[in-house]
């Protein structure tokens, strides 16, 4: 089942909207992608740098549960706790999210 991931970016000041439907499944990192939206990640995508870090903002519920690699890194890398990792976090549903840096 398709699910639809909408990413808030910030552009001239301006709030803009960018969405992709992705499979279920699909980590939040790798709709990003996608999408064509820059996204931090210096590990390839299995959780050892934390930079994919993104604040969801409508559907946390709709993520995969985080699990306890996903949480050390946070803290390891400070982290706010209410982030996901994009690396980690698995769409089951919709979703909007947004970056620190965008």
């Amino acid at each position: 089942m398709d699910h639809t991931v909408t990413f808030v970016r910030r552009v001239a000041g301006e709030r803009t909207l960018v969405t992709a439907r992705v499979a279920g499944g699909t980590t939040l990192l790798e709709a990003a992608r996608g999408a064509g939206l820059p996204i931090a990640s210096a590990c390839s995508g299995v959780a050892l740098c934390a930079r994919c870090g993104l604040s969801v903002l409508v559907g946390a519920e709709s993520l995969d549960p985080e699990q306890a690699d996903e949480r050390r890194q946070k803290e390891r890398n400070r982290i706010p706790v209410e982030q996901r990792l994009a690396c980690r976090a698995g769409v089951r549903g919709d979703v909007t999210a947004t970056a620190a840096y965008w």
